[in-house]
């Protein structure tokens, strides 16, 4: 198990290291901040201050060392925009974040996996084929149509909700709902499938003709064998909490971590918008990490299977 762990904090090191670089370059390479920031219209002399000043005069090399360096004592640097510490900036907006991903997240496993497994149970009934056409629904439409449409109906048609904003809990419920109703329907999916393909398999026919009772076949075998690839899609789940609101934090005018990503990309803001992703990688490799532990700890084959490759 130890070597199962150390392989897997290992990988995450090396992800988090590629999110970093790939960040660093892709940031250099939008576009100067100077020019955004200053207008093209400021003074040479106003301009080359300012890159002198944020350190952007200096070869590529030595500010991807210097930002390396900087990262890994957890200084991201100064806001362009305002001066302060990029990564007070984002840990500020970080519980706005929460206060809706969680939720919604409690909502993706709370109706997903009922439904995914009450389907399963009753294939090719009504219920099984009313449950994956709601769910096909829920998954391909767009987060941020199925936003507008909330918006049209509870806000502007029915007034029973406020359309924007964050004054109150009551301004959570649309967000919550919006992103909870996708994710739930891929939940109830993969719930089904992995339960449809447990309940194929020889064990469950011999428990069966043992005479043990069905609901017991399936509480004892069925359900704990379909939670291992069911992590895995709950793994997924957390990890993208932060990155799947951006599009509904700037629908709905939250002011979450989303939002801000929204906001400083569009000014240039290197050092937030390098904060903000090394915040999100941060979260989905210790997500992801989290999950290859669970699995070790629910399948033995898989961790044996990683020792003996290693």
């Amino acid at each position: 198990m130890l070597t199962f762990a150390v392989s897997r904090l290992l990988r995450a090191g090396l992800t988090i290291l590629f999110v970093m670089t790939f960040a660093f370059v892709v940031l250099r390479l939008s576009g100067d901040p100077a020019l955004l920031i200053m207008s093209v219209d400021a003074p040479p002399e106003a301009i080359a201050a300012f890159r002198k000043a944020w350190g952007l005069e200096r070869p590529l090399w030595e500010q991807y060392l210097a930002y390396v360096g900087h990262a890994t004592t957890g200084d991201f640097g100064k806001s362009m925009r305002d001066g302060r510490p990029a990564i007070d900036l984002v840990m500020e907006r970080v519980p706005a974040t929460l206060a809706i991903t969680l939720p919604a997240l409690a909502l993706k496993i709370g109706i997903g996996i009922p439904a995914g497994i009450y389907a399963a149970l009753h294939r090719n009934t009504f219920a099984d084929r009313l449950t994956m056409a709601v769910s096909v629904a829920g998954f391909t439409m767009p987060s941020f149509v199925l936003a507008l449409v909330l918006v049209l109906i509870f806000a502007v048609t029915l007034g029973w909700l406020p359309a924007s904003g964050a004054d109150s809990p009551i301004h959570a419920i649309l967000p919550i709902v919006t992103l909870g109703t996708a994710g739930a329907a891929i939940m109830a999916r993969f719930t089904r499938s992995a339960m449809l393909e447990v309940l194929g398999q020889p064990y469950i026919r011999a428990a069966s003709a043992k005479g043990v009772t069905w609901p017991r076949v399936v509480a004892r075998h069925a359900l704990p064998n379909a939670a291992i690839p069911t992590v895995t899609i709950i793994g997924f789940m957390i990890g993208s909490l932060v990155a799947g609101a951006v599009v509904v934090e700037t629908v709905f005018a939250w002011p979450g971590v989303g939002r801000l990503l929204v906001s400083a990309v569009a000014n240039r803001d290197l050092s937030v918008v390098q904060a903000i992703l090394m915040v999100i990688a941060a979260w989905m490799v210790s997500a992801n990490l989290a999950v290859d532990l669970a699995y070790g700890w629910l399948d033995p084959r898989v961790r044996g299977a990683s020792a003996g490759g290693h």
